[in-house]
């Protein structure tokens, strides 16, 4: 199996690798693995076993991962056999006929790319299978009017949104949104308690961009619909370092909940509390860590963490004010690698 896979100086580097290493070594130092990742049984690998290891799908015939397009050079070449092959007396006057079917025939016959025939003539189709279509004509229809009653009712909520913001209505609808707070409050009036339902909302195109929403109606739907629609109103750029983290450590207060952003390197993923987390993938966030102190309220925390985002102080505008000019050690002398 592994003869598939690397190149015989390699095989051979391999096989003097495993004569260089005595077996009694190995049955004394060597220890099985016990990560999540390892084997559930001992096994050298070199075998297929019927039981345990899935079934290898056979090569396709039709599959060549070395096929490419043919050049101009090449298809000159071609044409140029063509001409040579073909007998002198049909240059003659009257068989006009006979020379374009032949050369009707090599057009017919040339080939486009060079490798595989069959990768060609007959490619691997990889489209997805059509999606199976509801047969109940009355079950269709339902369907139908129930999703346009409630495009064309958003539908009329975007386009007011629309002349408003300038954003088109196609790039609202490709917004990324959470819902992340949702309770129940109460407003103590002469006429009694009068409840309604207060949800905040997250928005961002995963870009730089990213805007949080506050709504409250008696309605659960009307209140997402305004917290949503407030998010979009108010989305605003993120300053993100390299398109991934942020600039520096930053620090948000939002009533008694304090929250503090590390900067992170590559690689390091998103490990903050939960609203955090959907805040920087909205923001398009990739590399980040926090830390919540004190309250551990929802809403502060949203409140927290967009106050501390917008915080950042930006290099460019702290050089230009100094009259110093910046320079990007890593991205200069390292290309962007740590």
């Amino acid at each position: 199996m592994l003869e598939k896979k690397y190149t015989p100086e390699q095989m051979r580097a391999i096989d003097a690798g495993e004569q260089a290493v005595d077996m009694r070594d190995v049955a004394r130092q060597g220890a099985l693995r016990n990560d999540p990742m390892a084997i559930r049984y001992i096994d050298d690998f070199s075998k297929l076993d019927p039981v345990l290891d899935k079934k290898q799908k056979p090569e396709k015939a039709n599959w060549d991962s070395k096929l490419r397009f043919k050049e101009s050079e090449e298809f000159a070449d071609e044409y140029l056999k063509f001409v040579d092959k073909l007998p002198p007396e049909l240059a003659e006057d009257g068989r006009e006929e006979e020379l374009s079917a032949e050369l009707g025939k090599f057009y017919k016959d040339l080939r486009m790319t060079v490798g595989k025939p069959e990768a060609e003539l007959e490619p691997t189709d990889y489209s997805a299978p059509e999606l199976p279509k509801l047969t109940d004509p009355i079950v269709r229809q339902q369907a139908r009017e129930s999703a346009r009653d409630a495009t064309d009712e958003m539908k009329i909520h975007y386009d007011r949104l629309a002349k408003q913001t300038g954003l088109s209505t196609s790039y609202m609808k490709r917004l990324r949104s959470k819902q992340l707070v949702s309770r129940r409050v109460v407003n103590q009036t002469r006429m009694g308690k009068i409840p309604s339902i207060y949800m905040l909302t997250v928005a961002g195109d995963g870009r730089g961009l990213l805007g949080i929403g506050e709504g409250k109606s008696a309605e659960a739907d009307d209140a997402r619909r305004q917290s949503l629609l407030n998010a979009i109103r108010n989305l605003t750029p993120i300053p993100r370092y390299e398109q991934r983290t942020i600039f520096g450590d930053v620090q948000g207060k939002s009533g008694a909940t304090e929250l503090t952003l590390y900067t992170r390197p590559p690689g390091f993923g998103v490990r903050c509390q939960g609203k955090v987390y959907e805040m920087a993938k909205c923001a398009g966030i990739s590399d980040l860590a926090s830390r919540v102190t004190r309250s551990r309220n929802p809403m502060n925390t949203v409140k927290a963490c967009f106050k501390a985002l917008l915080s950042q102080k930006d290099p460019e505008q702290i050089s230009r004010a100094r009259g110093r000019k910046l320079v990007d050690l890593r991205r200069v002398y390292y290309s962007g690698h740590a």
